[in-house]
């Protein structure tokens, strides 16, 4: 009888030692801590690790209570929803009770070390510099590969893969960016993309709260967020919302199939968003277009399920709170859940009041991009409370119209002018992203013709940093670096020249770049550097005039204070007679910003073939 009583017991303690083998093992924890004082009181926080369904669950903290605890079809998920609203810094414990075995799990509520209204978002006073991280700068080798990841090669020959760019490689090249006058860093994704190929790019999430760590660390992203503040520079974090990469775990291992669209089985997006807001458009033209995938290694997310909509809204508050980021742009925005990005901006903004998100609006008419903006007429009475949206239509005319011949009814500048005619379309103009180029279309200076032809790179850096809204520059374009996207992707994400130890040329320094390379540099930074604390072009209304021989008029004022630019958008000399514009030129003569010559402003005015002029008054 004592035997098999020993036997019943040996058994009984083989199975409790099982259960703790499974409790123990905690894969995942998100978020790994959180603040105090949140104006949401509540936190969803994920656990995941093998069979822990099952466990009982309490929390030991003070004021800390478990409102909800959620189970999914996926035993190894537990969903626990907090209500913090009483709760002050504290470390505590997450108790998960299986059998007669309890896991503690620590965790932290942090005290937040500044207030929601402390971050301050990018405005139309900024200029951003669009920087891809593997292909700016190798800061630090060490990070080019990372043992266990899917991709763990870097081959600068093969434009499709890692290159070793980094952070510290962008941190080190701060005063570079800072010098050249632009005045905030807008970085293309640097969240985990273990990806088995194609991770350099970053537009596919593996793990939303770590920092690829090919690019660094955590800590190394909060640290060049506070170098760049530092430096007087702005940082805006590219996120991505409408899918994640498929080699995410959750996604490999969902804890439902209801976490993604079409219960995650592949089917494609017709990316066709305009049927978003097409009035005509069929039930299966809008679901194809938002629910269908990017693509078959980005699962599509549904936002429409409450606890991915709360995941992803945390997420981002868990950055800007984590390294103090002063934006987001926001990927694939219309491709996404409409009522879940409303509520997404909402939250974000109700925590950040002053912070910044543009989203990406690649729609190709001003009316459709306009649908997107926070108070559009277009789109009530729904809201998608996203204050910025990036002027695609814009632009496309900067890519034709300096290459064009203006007339007096169309072609080259008059599109630019016949476009802004129409920004009543918007509900605020000056939150418009505007750019000529990035990491998605081909560079402005689409091969070496173009490059150098200088008058029209001018000409464009003149128009793209004094009319209305938010300049974007694309790294590189300051040297006339090239770019087709006929040639695929990797030609318009070419590394930095002077980014990587033993490259043939250093464009970072003077002596490193042509002496057509230099000009058009100069030309930037003095244009960039001037507009940088220039309220009149920050703040400021735009007034212009219909085309006139050829020559495109427009004047920038603020507070009694004004800038006018003049420019001829033709091949030939022309006369403009200034009887017409004697509102905006108050004086007789003034000194052109940019040549520093004076100009006599009585009667009729010379300009030669593609000048332009930039006055002040």
């Amino acid at each position: 009888m004592k035997h098999k009583w020993l036997i019943v017991m040996a058994a009984l303690a083989y199975l409790g030692l099982c259960q703790t083998v499974h409790a123990v093992n905690m894969k995942k924890i998100a978020p790994t801590y959180w603040w105090a004082g949140m104006k949401n009181p509540e936190l969803q926080i994920l656990l995941y690790g093998d069979r822990i369904a099952s466990a009982d669950v309490s929390v030991s903290g003070q004021d800390v209570t478990l409102k909800e605890v959620v189970k999914q079809d996926n035993p190894n998920y537990l969903l626990l929803y907090l209500d913090l609203s009483e709760a002050k810094a504290q470390k505590f414990d997450i108790l998960l009770k299986q059998g007669k075995k309890t896991e503690t799990i620590p965790y932290e509520l942090k005290s937040r070390v500044r207030k929601g209204e402390d971050i301050k978002g990018f405005t139309s006073e900024d200029v951003l510099y669009l920087i891809m991280p593997d292909r700016f700068a190798n800061g630090n080798p060490d990070n080019d590969v990372i043992e266990g990841m899917l991709e763990n090669k870097v081959d600068r020959t093969n434009a499709y893969a890692r290159h070793g760019g980094d952070l510290k490689g962008i941190a080190d090249h701060l005063d570079y960016i800072a010098d050249l006058g632009v005045t905030a860093i807008w970085l293309n994704p640097t969240q985990e993309n273990d990806m088995k190929e194609g991770s350099y790019h970053g537009y596919a999430i593996t793990d939303y709260y770590q920092i690829d760590r090919r690019l660094g660390t955590n800590e190394e992203f909060k640290q060049l967020t506070e170098r760049a503040h530092e430096a007087g520079l702005k940082v805006v974090m590219d996120m991505i919302f409408n899918h994640c990469g498929s080699e995410n775990y959750l996604f490999k291992d969902m804890p439902s199939k209801d976490w993604f669209n079409f219960k995650g089985e592949y089917v494609p997006t017709s990316f066709k968003t305009a049927s978003v807001m097409d009035i005509h458009a069929s039930n299966y033209e809008k679901k194809i277009a938002t629910d269908g995938w990017f693509a078959s290694v980005m699962p599509d997310w549904n936002q429409r399920n409450r606890h991915v909509a709360r995941y992803l809204i945390q997420n981002s508050i868990w950055w800007i709170e984590y390294a103090g980021i002063n934006g987001i742009r926001q990927d694939t925005h219309p491709y996404a859940d409409f009522d879940f990005m409303s509520q997404w901006c909402k939250e974000v903004l109700d925590e950040y009041p002053y912070f910044n998100i543009v989203g990406e609006t690649w729609l190709n008419s001003n009316v459709l991009v306009s649908y997107w903006q926070k108070d559009s007429k277009l789109a009530a009475p729904k809201n998608s409370n996203l204050p910025t949206v990036m002027d695609f239509p814009l632009q496309a005319l900067m890519n034709q119209a300096f290459d064009e011949e203006t007339g007096d009814w169309g072609g080259g500048l008059y599109k630019l002018y016949d476009y802004q005619t129409q920004d009543l379309v918007y509900a605020n103009p000056m939150n418009l992203l505007i750019f000529f180029d990035n990491h998605d279309t081909s560079r402005f200076t689409t091969n070496d013709d173009k490059a150098r032809n200088l008058n029209r790179y001018k000409q464009a850096m003149t128009f793209l940093l004094t009319t209305r809204g938010i300049p974007q520059i694309y790294y590189g374009t300051e040297i006339l670096m090239t770019g087709d996207k006929a040639n695929g992707d990797g030609e318009l994400r070419k590394d930095f020249p002077g980014g990587w130890t033993g490259d043939a040329t250093n464009s970072f320094v003077r002596e490193g770049r042509t002496d057509l390379q230099n000009e058009a540099f100069d030309f930037t930074r003095q244009l960039l550097n001037w507009r940088k604390g220039n309220e009149v072009i920050g703040k400021g209304t735009l007034k212009h005039y219909s085309i006139n021989n050829g020559i495109y008029v427009y004047q920038r004022e603020y507070n009694g204070k004004s800038a006018v630019v003049i420019m001829n958008g033709t091949d030939q000399q022309k006369e403009l007679d200034l009887t017409p514009y004697k509102e905006i030129l108050p004086k007789t003569q003034a000194v052109d910003v940019l040549g520093g010559k004076t100009v006599n402003l009585t009667g009729k005015l010379t300009l030669k073939e593609r000048e332009t002029l930039l006055i002040c008054f």
